[in-house]
C-alpha cells in the first residue's frame, strides 16, 4: 500500500501543479477584471450611503452566488465529492450519473427560486432587519436595490453545480474565467449611465451580469454530454442521499457562516457614512491574492481528496495535505507583510480619484491591516475543510461555525463599542473568528485522519522566523522612502515595487538558509 502511495504521489503531483498554475492564470486575470470593476464602481460612487446601500443589498445575492454557488461553496464542494467518484478517470457520462444531474438542478431549481420570489416580496423587511441601527434613507434605497438583485438568488445553487461537474471534469478555465463576464458586464452598464445617483443602474448590471456568468457555463456541460431532462428522482436515491448529507450542513454552514457578516452590517451601521463600503474593498483588496491562492491549489486538489478517501489512501491525503497548505503558507506569509507595510500606499494609488477620497483611503487601509491577520488561518481552515468534505463530513464544520456565532457578537461589541475600534474592530474581530474556526477544525480531523502537523508545523516555524525578519527590513525601507517626502502615485509605485522586489528575494533566500521543505522543493522545480 505504501509503494502505491508513493507512486500516486508521483504520478499525480506535476497534474496538480499544472492545473494549478492553470488556475492561477485564469483566477488573476478574471480578479484583476474584478479590480477595475471595484475602480470604477469606487470612482462613482465612493463611499457613501448609495455605495452602503449597495453592499447592503448585495450580501444575500452574494451568498447565493458566491458563498453558496462559488468556488469551494456548499453546491460545488458536494457536486465534486459525489461526481469525482462515480465519473472516475475516463470522464464518461452514462444515464444514471445524467438523471442524478438532474436530480440535483431540479431540487436546486426549486429551493431558490422559492427563496428569490420570498426575497422580493419580504425585501424590506430583510434590509430593515440587517440595517436596523441604519437611516430609513440607507433602509429604503437598500431595499429597492435588493428587489433588483432578487433573481440573483435562483441562480446561486446552478452556478455552484455547473462548477463542480465542469472541475470533475477537469475544465478550469471557464469556472475561474466566468466572474470576469459579471465583472465586465457591471463596468460596460455604468460606465455607459454616467449620471446614477441612486445606484439603480449598478444593481441593474450586478444581475444581468450573473445571468450571464451562468451562460457561459452551459454549452460546455452540454459538450461534456450532460442533458437538461428536469427530474425529482429522490425516494431511495442513494447517490442523491450522499449529496444531501453533504450538503445541507454546508449550506447552514455557510450560512451561519453569513451571519457573522449580518453581525458586521449591524455594527457598521452605527459606525460613520461608508464604513461597510470600507469593510466591503478591504475584503475585495483581500480576496484578490488569497482567493487566487486558495482557488489555484484547492480547486485541484479538492477531487483527489475525495477520490483517495473513497478508496482509503490516507497516506497520499496527508502528504498532498502537507504539501498543498506548506505552499499556501510560503506565499500567505509575504502577503501579510506586504498589506501591513504598503496598504494605504497600494489603495491610494487604486482607488483615490473621483467620489473616492483620501478619508475613504484611510477607512479601507485600516480595515485591511487589521483582515491580513486572518489569511494564514483562513488558508489552512478552506484547506482542511476539503478535507472533510472529502469523508462526506459537513456537519464538523457547520457545528464549529455555528460556535462562533456568539464569540463573533461578543467580540465586535467589545472591539467596537466598548474599545472604540471603528472599523478596524469588525475585521479584527473576523480575524479571531477564523483563527477560532481553523484551531477547532485542526483538531477535530483527528477522528477522521491523524495527519502529519509535527513536519507541517515545523516548516511553518521556519517560514514565520523569515517573515519576522522581512517584516523589519521591509518597515526600515518603508522608513527611507517616507523620508523622502514623496507623495504622487508615482513615487507611491516606484516605493511599492522596490519593498516588494527586495522583501521577496530576502523572504525566499532566508527560507533556503533556513532549509524550510517547500523552498527548496519550490526552487528546484523552478530549476527544472
Amino acid at each position: 500500500m505504501e509503494e502505491r502511495d508513493i507512486t500516486t504521489i508521483k504520478d499525480e503531483t506535476p497534474g496538480v501543479l499544472k492545473a494549478a498554475w492553470l488556475i492561477a492564470l485564469v483566477t488573476i486575470a478574471s480578479k484583476l477584471i474584478g479590480f477595475v470593476r471595484d475602480m470604477v464602481v469606487a470612482n462613482f460612487y465612493g463611499a457613501t450611503l448609495v455605495s452602503d446601500a449597495y453592499f447592503y443589498a448585495l450580501q444575500i445575492p452574494s451568498l447565493a452566488i458566491i458563498i453558496l454557488g462559488g468556488v469551494g461553496g456548499p453546491f460545488h464542494s458536494a457536486a465534486v465529492a459525489v461526481f469525482s467518484k462515480l465519473v472516475g478517470n475516463n470522464g464518461e457520462i452514462d444515464d444514471r450519473i445524467n438523471r442524478l444531474y438532474n436530480t440535483f438542478l431540479t431540487c436546486s431549481f426549486i429551493f431558490f427560486a422559492l427563496c428569490a420570489v420570498l426575497g422580493f416580496f419580504f425585501a424590506d423587511k430583510i434590509m430593515g432587519l440587517i440595517i436596523s441601527a441604519g437611516s430609513p434613507e440607507l433602509v429604503s434605497l437598500a431595499t429597492t436595490h435588493f428587489k433588483i438583485m432578487s433573481p440573483i438568488i435562483l441562480i446561486g445553487g446552478i452556478i455552484g453545480i455547473y462548477y463542480g461537474l465542469l472541475i470533475v471534469h477537469k475544465q478550469y478555465i471557464i469556472p475561474n474565467l466566468s466572474p470576469m463576464v459579471l465583472s465586465l458586464v457591471v463596468i460596460g452598464i455604468i460606465s455607459v449611465v454616467h449620471n446614477d445617483k441612486s445606484g439603480y443602474a449598478l444593481a441593474v448590471a450586478t444581475t444581468v451580469g450573473a445571468v450571464c456568468q451562468i451562460l457561459i457555463q452551459f454549452p460546455k456541460l452540454r459538450q461534456i454530454g450532460y442533458r437538461i431532462k428536469p427530474n425529482l428522482d429522490i425516494k431511495n436515491n442513494e447517490q442523491f442521499k450522499n449529496i444531501c448529507e453533504l450538503l445541507f450542513p454546508a449550506i447552514l454552514s455557510s450560512t451561519i457562516g453569513q451571519i457573522s457578516i449580518y453581525i458586521d452590517m449591524f455594527f457598521a451601521s452605527t459606525l460613520v457614512e461608508g464604513a461597510w463600503t470600507a469593510v466591503v474593498f478591504a475584503n475585495r483588496i483581500f480576496q484578490f491574492p488569497v482567493g487566487i491562492l486558495v482557488t489555484a491549489f484547492l480547486v485541484p486538489l479538492f477531487p483527489i481528496f475525495s477520490r483517495l478517501a473513497g478508496e482509503g489512501n490516507y497516506d497520499s491525503i496527508k502528504s498532498y495535505f502537507n504539501k498543498g497548505v506548506g505552499v499556501l503558507f510560503f506565499a500567505a506569509i509575504p502577503m501579510i507583510i506586504f498589506i501591513t507595510l504598503l496598504a494605504q500606499d497600494g489603495i491610494s494609488i487604486i482607488f483615490e480619484r473621483g467620489a473616492f477620497n483620501s478619508n475613504a483611503v484611510v477607512m479601507v487601509s485600516e480595515a485591511l491591516c487589521f483582515l491580513s491577520f486572518s489569511i494564514l488561518p483562513y488558508v489552512f481552515r478552506d484547506s482542511i475543510t476539503r478535507v472533510y468534505y472529502a469523508f462526506n463530513d459537513s456537519k464538523t464544520p457547520f457545528i464549529i461555525a455555528m460556535t462562533s456565532i456568539g464569540l463573533k457578537a461578543l467580540l465586535n461589541w467589545l472591539l467596537i463599542i466598548k474599545l472604540n475600534m471603528g472599523i478596524a474592530g469588525i475585521t479584527l474581530s473576523t480575524s479571531c473568528i477564523t483563527l477560532f474556526n481553523a484551531v477547532f477544525l485542526g483538531v477535530f480531523i483527528y477522528r477522521k485522519i491523524r495527519l502529519d502537523y509535527k513536519n507541517l508545523f515545523l516548516n511553518f516555524g521556519k517560514m514565520i522566523l523569515a517573515g519576522i525578519l522581512t517584516f523589519i527590513a521591509g518597515w526600515f525601507m518603508c522608513g527611507y522612502f517616507d523620508s523622502l517626502g514623496g507623495a504622487d502615485m508615482l513615487f507611491k509605485a516606484e516605493k511599492i515595487i522596490s519593498v516588494i522586489a527586495a522583501c521577496s528575494v530576502l523572504y525566499a533566500l532566508l527560507n533556503i538558509v533556513f532549509k524550510m521543505e517547500y523552498a527548496k522543493e519550490l526552487l528546484n522545480r523552478i530549476r527544472k
